[in-house]
């Protein structure tokens, strides 16, 4: 009976002391992981004789505005784009994480009916994707003329930059002073005529009484 007890004791003992190891060892602390390497961005296309190498180190604000162009993208988007005729020129884009490729994508910015995007099945990680069309922001001719990609400048869309939107509409064609002389000379336009009809009105109902005068006389 006392050698069971002396057991059980040192059983307990052994098991309070590994409790008590393990609680004042404390948890254990993982190695600090890496930092992701930064975006970039290389464009190829119409106009582009060599690869346009944008890098988050020395252009944040342009990779992060064309990455923006593709970031909002689905899972599935639309079996079939518009005609071949219609899509314009043509824009690939690779992000990479440091030097590795990582996504690509076609951008169509002059497309007829408005930007199109168009993602490929085959990507350059070897992730699995489903091709697709997208529609595309409207800034995207914008963006990538920003960027450093040959295109005109579009007047009638807002760019997004850094910091908020660039009013790219001509000031000319904002000019809240000529709005409201114009309105106000429409007021008075509609004014006067309206006190003309109530002059034809009231004369056309006196004749019609002074004529129902003197018959009745």
């Amino acid at each position: 009976m006392v050698r069971q007890v002396r057991r059980l004791v040192a059983m307990l003992a052994g098991a309070l002391t590994a409790a008590l190891s393990v609680g004042f060892a404390g948890p254990v602390h993982a190695a600090p992981k890496p930092p992701p390497p930064p975006p970039g961005v290389d464009v190829t296309g119409v106009g582009l004789t060599e690869p346009l190498r944008l890098r988050a180190d020395t252009q944040p604000s342009q990779v992060s505005a064309v990455i923006d162009q593709v970031n909002f993208l689905g899972r599935t988007g639309a079996a079939t784009g518009p005609k071949p005729a219609d899509l314009g020129p043509k824009y690939t884009i690779v992000v990479l994480a440091g030097d590795k490729p990582k996504q690509t994508y076609d951008l169509y910015p002059k497309a007829v009916g408005g930007p199109r995007i168009y993602r490929p099945a085959k990507q350059p990680d070897a992730r699995k994707t489903q091709a697709g069309w997208f529609l595309g922001r409207l800034s995207m001719s914008e963006t990538l003329r920003t960027a450093g990609v040959p295109l005109e400048r579009e007047y009638d869309t807002v760019s997004g930059g850094v910091g908020g939107g660039e009013r790219v509409i001509p000031e000319d064609s904002l000019n809240p002073a000529k709005d409201i002389d114009r309105a106000l000379g429409d007021l008075q336009r509609l004014l006067l005529l309206n006190v003309a009809v109530v002059l034809v009105i009231t004369s056309g109902l006196a004749g019609i009484a002074l004529l129902i005068r003197r018959r009745t006389r």
